[in-house]
């Protein structure tokens, strides 16, 4: 049997899940975490490396000379270094749309948030205002209704698709910039340019992919085309937006709020200038987290392997 490494198997089973079904396949050691430059020593006797967030560069890869073949336990594969890979024929795969009903749920979760502002008014009852109040309602925050707002997405696959028709059942009207408007095509969605996206939507919602082409592609410019209502909701990549324009816009009440499960580094540090922004929501990066896509998750990260194994690889990135 093949020895198998799980670089860092913590983020997606953090023991609610079984490994059995992996374990079956070969020897298999679990690591929680693994920082890159413990790569090399851990998978030295391995053949499969199976990673999420563990970085896989080509300097790792050239002092593992049994590696044959690497399991990415996401969808995106920017952490293993696919030309190095590729060059001493190692097998790469990952998992695709595993997430996307979790993804377009948080997506909304963190919409009607800014919206109805339910844990604000949720922590003013606990903190007895309620209680002390003269009148039977009132509110903190100004709410809003999603009927009736335009709702801009920025990449309309998988998941923007998915995003979509929850809006178009809110009765939200969408538009969306999209690489492939005639291959896409959903009815009740406007296909426009990025920069009507921008200037004409109450809510912006980016689900594309992260590119050297857009690497901070949100910025002063871009969000100064918004307006000054409007809120931005980034469960994509944390890089596609300029952090501290970002921050800047919040603060100066540019745009009125943001909602973000992404930043261009996590964990990232106590001064992050989006941690306290004005009217910025964070969540740790859970939007695919649900205990069912992470069950769907590893169900198909061991389907890659036996494939593999079998010699007829799924998912490949690299075939």
């Amino acid at each position: 049997m093949k020895n198998i490494v799980v670089l860092d198997g913590y983020a997606l089973n953090p023991g609610d899940l079984d490994w059995g079904p992996l374990q079956a396949l070969g020897n298999v050691t679990i690591y929680d975490r693994t920082p890159a430059y413990q790569v090399p020593e851990r998978a030295k006797d391995a053949a499969i490396i199976l990673t999420n967030k563990a970085i896989v560069n080509a300097a790792a890869i050239a002092q593992l000379p049994g590696l044959e073949y690497i399991g990415v336990m996401a969808t995106g594969y920017n952490v293993v270094d696919i030309a190095a890979a590729t060059a001493r024929h190692i097998k790469v795969t990952n998992v695709p749309a595993y997430g996307t009903p979790a993804v377009a749920q948080l997506t909304f979760a963190l919409m009607l948030e800014l919206y109805n502002q339910v844990g604000l008014h949720a922590a003013s009852v606990r903190a007895g205002d309620w209680a002390r109040s003269a009148d039977f309602s009132y509110w903190k925050a100004p709410l809003h209704e999603l009927q009736g707002k335009v709702l801009g997405i920025v990449g309309l696959g998988q998941i923007g698709q998915a995003v979509a028709r929850i809006a178009l059942a809110f009765g939200m009207r969408v538009i969306a910039s999209h690489r492939h408007p005639e291959r896409d095509k959903i009815e009740g969605v406007v296909f426009t340019d990025l920069a009507t996206c921008f200037a004409k939507a109450d809510v912006v919602s980016l689900h594309c992919p992260l590119n050297e082409q857009n690497r901070g592609f949100v910025n002063a410019a871009l969000l100064n085309t918004m307006q000054p209502g409007a809120i931005l909701i980034n469960t994509s990549r944390g890089p596609l937006i300029n952090e501290n324009d970002l921050a800047a816009a919040l603060n100066s009440g540019r745009i009125a709020g943001a909602a973000l499960d992404v930043l261009s580094v996590e964990p990232p540090s106590a001064s992050h200038p989006l941690v306290t922004a004005k009217n910025c929501i964070i969540t740790p990066h859970i939007a695919w987290a649900s205990i069912e896509a992470r069950r769907r998750l590893l169900h198909t990260v061991v389907n890659n392997v036996k494939a593999y194994l079998q010699g007829q690889p799924h998912n490949l990135i690299n075939g």
